[in-house]
Parts: structure tokens; sequence; C-alpha cells
């Protein structure tokens, strides 16, 4: 199939190019190459040992950021591709967006910020984008990953003025009130349907969730109505996959028929049109409803269940323990992120534990504290 013609307002090429300057790749696209240094980075191979929402020893099937990552990949290309937009620029924000996620989900990113609460604190689309710029050690010529601009500024989703304001170039949209472009605006909602509905899937494939619960979510129970009633005899597995796949399929195509009218409705003639535009990819109010009661269910009954507090709880105990211990004495840490200047202790101890996948983190948690490992 030959390639796509792109719109007029989507990326073509980098305007604001790389930090430092290389010659131009051969045979492959700029944004091709952010992709498949992304792939190649040792940040992204650790995402298959960081959890969703189950820690990664708890079951085989469960989803980690990694696959995660790779299911956003697909959803925002497929949006990306029917929208005529940079297929290769919204797959490459996709697989980056975790990369600076912590160990244990959300909740080490949440005790990672308690303890960072004194040192600027802790922001994960933050430290993605230090992965990306800084911490990757590949290339001779200079550190991280060296992106493109667009690259770069899909990855920071969110930030606080006062990050954004140290930032550059990539932190300026915050301070002005403007938008990425649409293909980072795509690789967000992507995001969004991906981890929702296979939250859904997980926590069904975990008994955390029931289907009896999940009936009194209208865009489950619509789809589920529509499975039981076309397929009567569907072993409860296969019920629960086709119901997933056809909440995924609506709220994709929700998406783009609503984009579609809000890009008619501004017009953008290029990419600083989308810029200074509102928000232009976006679900219709009644689906955003719809979205919005997924999301509190899933607060509710499989965020805050017993179970998952339960990690939780542990979660925050090893995550403050290890930054507590490396802060305090720094000779515990690895030589390399052994910080020069006693200013940069706290970061420095940050990145190191951002970095770990769920079980590096118990495992240094016991070399540290568990009498048995001396």
């Amino acid at each position: 199939m030959p390639d796509l013609k792109l719109a007029i307002y989507a990326v073509s090429v980098s305007a604001h190019g790389r930090k430092h300057a290389e010659p131009a790749p051969s045979g492959r696209s700029e944004f091709q190459r952010d992709r498949d240094r992304i792939i190649h980075s040792g940040a992204f191979r650790r995402l298959e040992y960081k959890t969703q929402v189950f820690v990664n020893h708890e079951g085989d099937l469960f989803r980690t950021r990694l696959t995660h990552s790779i299911e956003v990949a697909q959803i925002a290309r497929s949006i990306a591709r029917r929208l005529a937009l940079n297929e290769d620029l919204v797959e490459a924000v996709s697989l980056a967006h975790d990369l600076g996620h912590t160990p244990f989900g959300h909740a080490g990113q949440e005790a990672l910020n308690a303890c960072m609460k004194e040192h600027g604190g802790f922001e994960h689309n933050l430290q993605s984008l230090r992965v990306v710029d800084v911490l990757e050690e590949r290339y001779a010529a200079f550190d991280g990953l060296n992106l493109c601009f667009e690259t770069r500024e899909g990855i920071l989703k969110h930030c606080s003025p006062e990050h954004a304001a140290q930032l550059g170039t990539v932190g300026e949209r915050f301070l002005q009130g403007r938008r990425p472009s649409l293909e980072a605006q795509i690789a967000n909602l992507a995001d969004e349907i991906a981890y929702n509905n296979h939250d859904v899937d997980d926590g069904l494939r975990s008994g955390l969730l029931t289907l009896e619960q999940l009936s009194s979510v209208r865009l489950f129970a619509n789809h589920l109505s529509e499975v039981r009633t076309n397929y009567p005899n569907l072993a409860e597995r296969r019920v629960v996959h086709e119901t997933v796949r056809r909440m995924i399929n609506t709220l994709v195509t929700d998406l783009i028929s609503q984009t579609e009218l809000n890009i008619s409705k501004h017009a953008p003639q290029s990419v600083d049109d989308v810029r200074a535009a509102p928000p232009i990819v976006a679900f219709s109010t009644e689906m955003h409803e719809l979205n919005r009661e997924l999301k509190a269910f899933l607060r509710t009954h499989l965020y805050r269940h017993y179970r998952v507090m339960r990690m939780t709880a542990k979660a925050r105990r090893i995550i403050g323990d290890l930054f507590n211990a490396f802060y305090e004495d720094p000779r515990l840490l690895p030589p390399q992120f052994n910080p020069s200047a006693e200013s940069e202790r706290s970061r420095a101890v940050a990145d190191y534990i951002a970095g770990m996948t769920d079980r590096y983190a118990i495992r240094e948690h016991r070399r540290i504290f568990a009498i048995e490992e001396i």
C-alpha cells in the first residue's frame, strides 16, 4: 500500500531539529530514527519489568509498561493514519511516553514524589524527557538519545510552570498556553484508551473485577449486552475479549469522528495553527462522559481494591526506604549514579530509583536491609 499523503497540518519534518546536529539519516525519516533509538534504549527494555497495575511476578499475562506502550503505539498509529498525520512521530511518542516511569506504577511515582518534595518533586513525564535527553548513555557525541524536538514535545504531556521555565523551547508551550502537534495529542488520548480498557481486561483476569460489577458501567454494559446477544454460548474469557475490543473500537471511532469535526471547525493550515488552536484531538461530549464514568469505576473498584492497596503500601515502603538510605549515604549508590556535587544528590538518587524495574527494586531493598543478604 503506498504511503498516505500527509495533511497540511501534520508534522512532516522537524521544524526545530535536534539539540545536537547530526547528518540526516539514510533510508528512513528523522522520526523513524527517533523510534528506532527509543526501541534500542535500555530504558525501553526495562519497561518489560515495570508495573502497569499488577506487579510483574503476579502473573505472566498482565500488562507491563512495555506491553502497554506497544498497545498505545498501535492505537495511535491507527488514528494517525486515518487522519493523514505522521505515523512515525506518533509511534515514537507513544513508545517513549513511559520511559521515566518508576517501578510499581503510580504508587512508586507518588512515593518518589513524596521523597523529592523538598528537592523539586518528581514527575514521571518530566523524567521520561530526562531519560531521552540526559540519562541514556549510548552515543559518543552526546548524552541521551538526541531526539527531534517534536518527539520530545510529545513525551512531555504535562509539566508544572516551574519546571517548564527551566526546559527552554520544549517547555514554552506550557507557559504560553499553546498546544503540541496533533500527533502528540493523539498519543496522549491513545494512552488513555489503552490503559482504561486493558486495565478492565487485567482486572477481570485477576478476579478483582467481575462482569456483574462492570455491568454498572454504561460503556462496558452496552457492548457486553451485544456480545451476549450475538454469541449466547461464548466462553466467558472470549466474552471479555470481544467486549473490550468493541469498547476500544468505539472509543477510537468516536475520537476520529470528533477530531475530524474539530479540524473542520478550526481549519488549521499548518502545525503552527494547531499549536495556537484549542485542543483538537478529542472525544465527543457523550463519549467523554462515558469514558469518565469508566475511569471513575476503575479508580474505585480496581486501583483502590484492597489487594492492589497492599502492593501499593509495599511499594511506598520500598521506595521510601531506598531513597532515604541512598540520600543519607551516597556511597551505597553504584559509581555511575554517585553525584558529583552535593546539590545533585537527591536527583541522582531519584534517577537511580526511577530507572529500577519492580524486581530490581525488591532485590536492592533486600540487599540493603535484609540481614541474610550480608
